[in-house]
């Protein structure tokens, strides 16, 4: 497994690490400690949770028991202690002291800020324009007592996350689902915010929530009712050129993310070994080559924003 710096931190991070956002409750021990063992096997040392994420660090922090590889562990603040505060210094020292006895560490490698860009999900600031708030005095002690090497952002928006990024205030950035091979509106401004500060720069979602895990022939062909006319002809022009090169959407879709130099590593939210065995194989194939990277491009460009009507992840296995 390849290796990438983590912008300044000077980390060095598997560039395709683990995504502890799928370990949600339905999740057995046994089936955690199966993918991570897979993936410190093949090389992979990067591991992110965050507290809003169900039982995603009590499983990894029992899966991880086990590891005795070097790993690097990166959470967030958001959604714990219940009702959830984020402007409450005590509530998030708690928060913090909680995430490290479930991942049995003495300390968080990276601590983010979990949605600082949508207030409607936590409500971190006191002055929204400049981006202050007690959380930021709250990490700044945190650091300053060794319990937390580096600071972060996890977002999910293509344009308001730029803006706090460019406080410097920040080590990492987690930017997810505006980053893959038809969604690519972080390029527009996250990633070139990021790298101003020079910031390391992981992206989440590399097969968009799903819609390039796999292929939906037949929802292409036929439905559903909120597919767009161009969408469609995307999908129909990208599977046109699957078959051509006969390889796999996942394959595709991986190798894609990796093949951006800027990127320090991309999350993959594998919920089992099998799903995380793929993916490495995927990117053990290395970054594509330059001409199928400007085909790709021509495809991105028949639909390079959001129809108004689609669905956030696209349902097109549900109703």
């Amino acid at each position: 497994m390849k290796q990438r710096t983590l912008g300044n931190t000077g980390l060095k991070v598997s560039e395709l690490s683990l995504g502890g956002g799928q370990f949600w409750s339905g999740s057995t021990v046994e089936q955690v400690c199966k993918v991570v063992d897979v993936a410190f096997s093949a090389g992979i040392n990067y591991v992110d949770t965050a507290a809003g994420y169900g039982d995603s660090e009590k499983l990894l922090g029992r899966a991880l028991a086990d590891v005795y590889q070097p790993c690097i562990i990166s959470t967030k603040l958001g959604g714990y202690p219940e009702p959830f505060d984020p402007r409450d210094p005590q509530g998030l020292h708690a928060s913090v002291k909680h995430s490290l006895e479930l991942l049995g560490r003495d300390y968080i490698d990276i601590l983010m800020i979990h949605e600082p860009d949508r207030p409607a999900q936590f409500d971190w600031w006191t002055d929204s324009q400049n981006f202050a708030g007690p959380v930021l005095e709250v990490m700044d002690e945190l650091k300053a007592d060794g319990v937390v090497r580096f600071t972060g952002l996890g977002g999910t928006t293509a344009y308001e996350l730029a803006h706090i990024i460019n406080t410097g205030r920040f080590d990492v950035v987690l930017t997810a689902f505006n980053h893959s091979l038809l969604w690519r509106e972080a390029e527009l401004a996250v990633i070139p915010a990021a790298k101003a500060q020079n910031m390391g720069i992981i992206t989440g979602s590399p097969l968009q929530q799903g819609a390039l895990a796999q292929r939906y022939d037949e929802q292409i062909a036929r439905g559903p009712r909120w597919l767009s006319p161009p969408r469609r002809q995307q999908y129909k022009a990208l599977y046109t050129l699957l078959d051509e090169l006969g390889m796999s959407i996942t394959e595709l879709a991986m190798r894609f993310v990796i093949s951006n130099p800027d990127i320090s590593c991309v999350l993959t939210g594998a919920r089992t070994a099998q799903e995380l065995e793929e993916n490495l194989a995927a990117v053990a194939k290395g970054p594509l080559p330059a001409d199928l990277l400007e085909r790709l491009d021509e495809i991105y460009e028949m639909v390079p924003f959001r129809p108004n009507e689609e669905p956030w992840g696209l349902p097109f296995t549900r109703e």
